[in-house]
């Protein structure tokens, strides 16, 4: 196994998820350019995620459907005429 390959400045960052607002700490390399006061009263860096466990749909189980620019009307008409053969032949 190789030596000195990981990093051995881990402190404790804090990741806030900007869609719902919720943030843990946990220890990380990561780079932070903002720093957040925690529920202990000191200050920490904070990184900033768009997603999280927290509000991610396959976590949560609230599956969001987002269709941008019809993507989804798109791809069902492309694969409709397969969709109709099959349909066509299991009966």
């Amino acid at each position: 196994m190789k030596k000195d390959i990981h990093p051995k400045d881990y402190r404790f960052v804090v990741f806030k998820d900007m869609s719902n607002g919720i943030a843990f700490m946990t220890r990380s390399t990561a780079k932070a350019k903002e720093t957040i006061e925690w529920e202990d009263g000191k200050e920490y860096p904070l990184i900033k995620l768009d997603i999280s466990n927290t509000s991610h749909p396959f976590y949560t189980g609230k599956i969001k459907l987002v269709d941008t620019a019809g993507r989804v009307d798109k791809f069902k008409s492309r694969y409709q005429k397969h969709l109709d053969i099959r349909k066509s032949k299991e009966q």
